[in-house]
């Protein structure tokens, strides 16, 4: 099976090569292209009534209710639009916490009474839609029984249509709610929670003489993924149904050379980017960057910032379209946060910052950091949210699959801390010393050679170990991984930063409001917040055993799986920040929780269950019939009146591994069978025993296949999948 995966691999490059069509995309039919496929401020502009525009852009703009009418409006544009691009149907697009997205189509045509069928599409059935929520997760807020489920219109969001072969579809984000208004979905807590940080950030905004009414969590989230051959992945039972290979022994080549980084793309793989971008660019997402990550068969595609809600939903698009383009490459986009043992896995740099409706990013420096109050305020705000809420962050961004990578050599570790640079720390220190009177200038590089022009140098390097990275102007949430929906993270992040808001503007509402100058008041602030949660600040080496020891000293969490991480989510303290700032109620944040627990339990047991399948259907008759060839072998040479005493070593020491790999695959079957009991009793057990007993097997099996002739090993191999492009 491996061999043959192996020629079908090796024949699919081959006729793509001589068969691709290759269309040139320039920058010009790019630009003209960009949005086309979007109901976007351009398409609003000149398809809605002039009063119907300016009452939908004031509900994007300013949160200001929508009426019926303007509702019936927008939606008779929709459908006109969305027809005459060749739409038959609609969906109501929404991500429930599955952690994908979820559609249904329905058709704009509707009968009449003359036998005939004509395109409708009313403001009700733009606004509202009825999907059955009753087999979504709802972490027990519903039974199954109670099936009905809302989805709601997010105007926010640009509607956008899905090309799919014979088929187009216009399709509308919302949200999804259940019959009691509770949220069922991922994208209803981020709006309430941009809400929530808007409120906060505008009262500071206002102490410092701005007119801006609403500002707005913006996000540009990197997005890391492996391409390797269809015919390889569709010959491992594993990444089909896992993302990862649950067996693969280290190729003699991995990453080590460090060659693969920014390195020349690969011929199909960047005509399978190109396409990507081009079908994003329709669409309205602005992605921006493509290069060659750190892994063999790695890459990276990354946006510019936008709106951290439409970010979202064009994230959820990547993802989607990556995996879509692939296939038409004879490739498969892996998006699990580590396909490959051994070799770097993917995360989704979650850079973050705050703007306000003029467009002003909030946590830009300015050319003079150390005169600029407002953005230091706003600094300070973001220590004190990730230092306070540094579990919740951590819990955020758990799951078993990033088990995987927090604390591996190309992640960040499971223990939270912020970097700043040598800039902004120097900058603190003086604050918290007395006053700040200068910022640190990096000059000027010569680079030696006359040739070459002399380059600005940033006040500070980068760190790319920190898990939360203060980048020049934004904060990179580095630890996300690349699998998941990148809503949650991001409505932990608004909220915390929404309670730290709170906090400064409170006391420095009271300090003015007795008479205190606001320069003054803010000095006291900084310097209170810099001594308060200057343990959370860390510049060095992540990954060093001295930082943990240190970070232990601090009194910093380090919860280093998901078992460990969840917990902090139902804190009492947690559950009361959620509620304070109405992003979710107790019920929903409970449901939450029992929905991340039982993903962690489901996603391990199906690996165990795959594993036992992979060494019983695979593996072992592989090395079965290996073993009877060696025996074959030796019998034949004794037969002959001859020993060869490397045969026999060889037959011993095989069989030994082939009675371990059998001995631990009935263990990890036995260790599988077993009562479920509360979930949190079921997570530890699938944590302290069976991720154990699967590393067991997977070792055993791995040396099997380093043994075993490639002729008769099933799998395609890390060799294979990694480097045949």
């Amino acid at each position: 099976m491996g061999s043959a995966a192996l020629s079908e691999a090796i024949k699919s490059i081959r006729d793509w090569s001589m068969n691709e069509g290759r269309t040139l995309t320039t920058l010009g039919n790019a630009a003209e292209l960009f949005g086309s496929l979007a109901f976007n401020d351009k398409a609003q502009q000149e398809r809605l009534p002039k009063a119907a525009y300016r009452a939908l852009r004031a509900t994007i703009t300013r949160g200001e209710p929508l009426d019926g009418s303007t509702a019936d409006a927008v939606a008779t544009a929709l459908k006109d639009w969305a027809v005459e691009h060749g739409a038959t149907h609609y969906t109501h697009w929404f991500q429930p916490m599955t952690g994908i997205t979820a559609e249904k189509h329905d058709s704009f045509l509707s009968p009449t009474s003359e036998g005939g069928a004509i395109a409708e599409f009313r403001g009700k059935e733009l606004i509202k839609g009825e999907p059955d929520a009753s087999s979504f997760p709802s972490g027990g807020m519903r039974s199954t029984f109670e099936a009905r489920g809302y989805t709601a219109w997010d105007p926010t969001s640009p509607p956008w249509l899905l090309t799919n072969g014979n088929s187009v579809t216009l399709v509308i984000p919302t949200a999804f709610v259940s019959w009691t208004g509770e949220a069922l979905d991922k994208k209803t807590p981020l709006l309430r929670s941009m809400e929530a940080v808007s409120k906060q950030a505008v009262r500071v905004l206002k102490l410092f003489g701005s007119t801006a009414e609403r500002v707005f969590a913006t996000c540009g989230p990197e997005q890391e993924y492996f391409l390797i051959d269809r015919n390889f992945y569709f010959a491992r039972p594993d990444l089909i149904n896992a993302g990862r290979t649950l067996f693969g022994a280290k190729p003699p080549k991995g990453q080590e050379l460090e060659d693969q980084y920014f390195g020349s793309i690969p011929e199909r793989v960047l005509a399978c980017m190109a396409e990507a971008e081009l079908e994003l660019f329709k669409v309205g997402v602005p992605v921006k960057t493509r290069h060659n990550e750190v892994a063999p068969s790695q890459y990276e595609i990354a946006p510019v910032f936008e709106n951290a809600n439409v970010a979202v939903d064009h994230q959820m698009m990547t993802m989607e379209m990556l995996k879509k383009v692939a296939s038409k490459y004879g490739l498969a986009c892996l998006l699990h946060e580590k396909p490959f043992a051994g070799v770097n896995g993917s995360g989704k740099h979650n850079n973050w910052s705050l703007s306000d409706e003029f467009g002003n990013n909030l946590l830009g420096p300015g050319d003079t950091p150390h005169d600029n109050m407002q953005f230091l305020v706003f600094c300070a705000a973001v220590l004190r949210a990730v230092d306070r809420w540094q579990g919740l962050l951590r819990a955020s961004i758990a799951s078993a699959g990033n088990d995987h990578r927090l604390g591996a050599n190309e992640a960040p570790p499971a223990i939270l801390s912020v970097f700043l640079g040598d800039m902004l720390t120097d900058i603190f220190e003086q604050i918290e010393k007395g006053s700040a009177k200068s910022t640190k200038q990096g000059g000027m590089m010569d680079i030696g050679a006359s040739v070459l022009p002399k380059l600005p140098r940033d006040a500070g390097d980068r760190n790319r170990t920190s898990p939360f990275a203060f980048t020049g102007n934004k904060f990179e949430f580095r630890a996300v991984s690349s699998g998941q929906n990148i809503s949650f993270p991001n409505t932990a992040l608004n909220i915390a930063m929404a309670d730290a808001l709170d906090s400064v503007a409170t006391e420095l509402e009271q300090a003015t409001s007795k008479g205190e100058e606001l320069n003054k008041a803010v000095a006291k602030l900084l310097t209170k917040v810099i001594k308060e949660h200057k343990r959370i600040v860390f510049n060095g080496n992540n990954y060093s055993a001295e930082w943990e020891k240190e970070a232990a000293k601090r009194k910093l969490l380090n919860h280093k799986n998901t078992v460990d991480a969840l917990p902090e989510l139902v804190k009492p303290e947690v559950v009361k920040l959620f509620e304070r700032y109405k992003v979710l109620n107790e019920r929903e944040v409970h449901a939450r929780y029992e929905i991340f627990l039982e993903n962690y339990n489901k996603t391990v047991n199906i690996e165990g269950q795959l594993m036992v399948l992979m060494a019983n259907r695979y593996i072992l008759p592989a090395a079965l019939e290996y073993q009877k060839r060696i025996g074959q072998s030796v019998a034949a040479v004794k037969a002959g009146g001859s020993t060869s005493v490397q045969s026999k070593k060889l037959l011993g020491t095989y069989t030994k591994l082939v009675d371990r790999f059998k001995v631990q695959t009935d263990a990890l079957a036995t260790a599988l069978d077993h009562g479920n009991g509360s979930a949190e009793k079921h997570a530890k057990y699938m944590r302290d025993k069976i991720v154990p007993a699967m590393a067991r097997l997977r070792e055993v099996g791995d040396e099997i296949e380093v043994l075993t002739p490639h002729e008769l090993w099933p799998l395609p191999t890390y060799r294979e999948m990694l480097f045949v492009k």
